[in-house]
């Protein structure tokens, strides 16, 4: 078999293959309306074979109310005789709206290929097809070469077939505000199921990806098919299955509404739609993505994230200097390496109804600028971090004064505030050229490691006056320039690090991840709840690039009280920080924290780097637990929210490891993989009577085998 790569098995047909699967795809040509298709999507068949599936493609049967190859397009269009859900629409001049294309030519290069079609009436399509580890990304370009404007209305990235099965079953996540990526498993209905976002941003609400399975998949057995959108703005992705059985999944950037104007010679290209095939269920689904999203996707994959220090929710706005160096001090003695200032140390910034675009620290709070504060966080020993709000402002501030037309806006009609803040619009040069003449400024002024890069509001009234009749492309090239303004403050000071956070997790995707190093996964810190947060957002991301934080008790949002043990076992499934009121926490609270922290770097590149297994349970409602393997090393992190009145099993299931090897516990104990994996290993969290919130680390080492 040839590795990774674009192989050609037809005259008209190419596969897209990874060392276990193959995406099979090419023309199909009926009369004069040729067609891009795909043939097959499942495990890795011998490269003879690879032609097989295009020659023993099933034969259809076509009515004048059906005709399925309107499914298994590569890009179904609004033209000819369809009528399934058309990832492309195009109004001509003179009100035009169906496609016709044709294939003109495949370019073909290393493990990619493009796919050339044109329209009569001037649009040329590009179709694009590249192997990343074990994922097929895929993009369309398109560029008008005729003589009038065209206007777009949905333009996705890509739409996928799900092979025929007897059943099929959807997998996802949907939430809000607090409440983010809470996991969601049903039947995929007949008809049309959409997640959608229409804020700008990736939202709380939902999350661009789909996991689809026959109905039989477990979290260690069966096919999985995933379908993932590489884009932090609006985005919209459509699962339709037909009466007749036919199923695919099509996603791209945009929503309802907005059309994008694309005048002669303009080109508009569109975000990545990834696919991955795997076997061996959800977790084996989930640990593909984690491989893709470190060798294709972060930046900075394999540095271990430091332990941070976030002073939001111990002082509020409350922020002075004073106050912010005895933090420092208290963090710095827990082992914190990264300390970050939160929301209040800039302007006049004394609550959220001011100053948010005026970017200086404030005279009162600050006398001294920033330096004295990041000085002596760099004599403690830590790195120096800044809380960042680039694409909004609120009116109360000198930056709206003076420039009251960069934010999104129609003449003639309301700016309603949310939070007091209004959207600066990022499609614009001059807002792009602010943002990182001050953005860098910090950096090279204060010798910032960190970027708490945050986005509390999503798009209202989102008008763009100057652009005229191209108005609607502010919902993509806002996106496109807070990617530019990463990608250049990244290029200019490489050293420095950025985490993406949107009043929580409202940006994450594998688009803001291109350019971020982690996310703050959600503004919710309560450890129960952060459990099915955390969960749900193993399913794509790694624990590598996810945020969480250890805060005081009782929780600030939630009142809820849970110990200190708790707490830092379920912050340390990611990369770990602190946030509460150090100079609250007792003695004791410090001394357990301290120990905590030196525990969590013991095992740090096992549980950012390793490979995740969901074991049990159901986080934050039963006994669950959840393993990362690197290496030589096993970590497994359990926890027990409630005392034991639902009797949860005594032993904890181990996965992935090798069956013939022994492992050992720090006290000594040894057992054979196989053990660990077919009996199990005993928890005390799990069956110990206890108080509610008891929460274990254990740690095995492979030490032969």
């Amino acid at each position: 078999m040839s590795s990774v790569n674009i192989l050609r098995v037809g005259d008209s047909a190419w596969a897209a293959v990874t060392q276990s699967s193959a995406f099979v795809f090419g023309l199909e040509a009926a009369g004069e309306d040729s067609r891009v298709v795909q043939w097959y999507w499942g495990p890795r068949l011998p490269d003879e074979a690879l032609a097989e599936v295009v020659r023993q493609a099933p034969r259809r049967i076509h009515s004048g109310f059906h005709d399925p190859r309107d499914v298994d397009e590569l890009l179904p269009v609004e033209g000819g005789a369809r009528w399934g859900v058309p990832s492309l629409q195009v109004t001509y001049e003179g009100g035009v709206r169906s496609v016709e294309l044709t294939f003109a030519e495949a370019v073909v290069a290393d493990s990619e290929i493009e796919l050339v079609l044109r329209d009569p009436l001037g649009l040329r399509v590009g179709l694009h097809v590249r192997v990343a580890s074990e994922v097929v990304e895929r993009w369309v370009s398109l560029t008008n070469e005729g003589e009038h404007a065209v206007r777009l209305g949905r333009v996705d990235s890509g739409s996928w077939v799900i092979p025929e099965r007897a059943g099929y079953r959807y997998t996802g996540v949907a939430g809000a505000w607090a409440q983010e990526t809470q996991l969601h498993r049903a039947e995929l209905a007949v008809g049309e199921t959409t997640f959608t976002s229409r804020t700008g941003t990736t939202s709380h609400r939902a999350n661009p990806w789909i996991m689809i399975d026959a109905g039989d998949a477990t979290e260690e057995l069966g096919e999985v098919w995933s379908v993932a959108l590489a884009w932090s703005g609006s985005w919209r992705l459509t699962a339709q299955r037909r009466p007749e059985g036919d199923v695919a999944v099509t996603a791209g950037f945009g929503h309802d509404g907005p059309t994008w104007h694309l005048a002669p010679g303009e080109s508009l290209l569109t975000p990545p739609v990834l696919g991955l095939r795997t076997c061996g269920g959800y977790g084996a689904a989930s640990r593909a993505w984690h491989d893709y999203a470190r060798h294709h996707v972060l930046p900075t994959p394999f540095e271990e994230r430091p332990v941070l220090y976030n002073s939001w929710e111990a002082t509020w706005f409350d922020v002075h200097e004073e106050g912010q160096i005895e933090l420092a001090r208290r963090a710095a003695d827990l082992g914190v390496e990264l300390f970050v200032v939160d929301d209040g140390w800039f302007g006049g910034r004394v609550d959220d109804r001011r100053g948010l675009g005026d970017w200086w620290p404030n005279p009162d709070r600050f006398p001294r600028g920033l330096s004295k504060l990041f000085d002596t966080v760099r004599e403690l020993g830590m790195r120096a971090g800044l809380w960042v709000e680039p694409e909004m402002v609120n009116p109360d501030s000198d930056l709206y004064r003076e420039h009251p037309d960069w934010v999104l806006h129609y003449p003639g009609r309301r700016r309603d505030t949310l939070r007091h803040q209004l959207v600066l619009n990022y499609g614009r040069a001059d807002v792009r050229e602010w943002a990182i003449g001050w953005l860098s400024g910090l950096v090279s002024e204060y010798g910032l490691d960190y970027f708490k890069w945050d986005m509390n509001r999503s798009f209202t009234q989102a008008g763009w006056p100057d652009a005229g009749e191209r108005a609607d492309l502010l919902w993509i090239e806002h996106t496109r320039g807070v990617y530019a303004v990463l990608d250049t403050l990244r290029e200019r000071h490489p050293g420095l690090r950025i985490e993406s956070c949107s009043g929580g997790g409202g940006r994450v995707d594998f688009g803001i991840l291109r350019r971020t190093d982690e996310v703050w996964t959600s503004d919710n810190t309560d450890a129960r709840d952060r459990q099915a947060i955390q969960e749900g957002y193993s399913y794509l991301y790694p624990a590598c690039a996810m945020s969480a934080w250890v805060t005081d008790s009782p929780n600030p949002h939630t009142r809820r009280e849970v110990p200190l043990a708790y707490r830092f076992h379920v912050a340390m499934a990611g990369a770990l920080g602190i946030g509460g009121d150090l100079t609250r926490w007792s003695a004791e609270e410090l001394e357990q924290a301290r120990s905590l922290v030196a525990a969590y770097k013991a095992v740090r590149p096992v549980i950012q780097h390793g490979r995740l297994h969901r074991l049990a349970g159901d986080p934050g409602i039963t006994a669950s637990a959840v393993q990362y393997s690197h290496e030589d090393r096993v970590v497994v992190l359990a926890y027990n929210p409630f005392a034991l009145a639902k009797r949860p099993p005594r032993r904890v299931r181990l996965a992935g490891l090798d069956p013939s090897a022994l492992y050992e516990s720090a006290e000594g104990e040894r057992w054979h993989g196989q053990t660990l994996m077919s009996h199990g290993l005993e928890l005390p969290t799990w069956f110990i009577t206890g108080p509610d919130y008891r929460s274990e680390m254990v740690v095995l080492r492979r030490v032969s085998g």
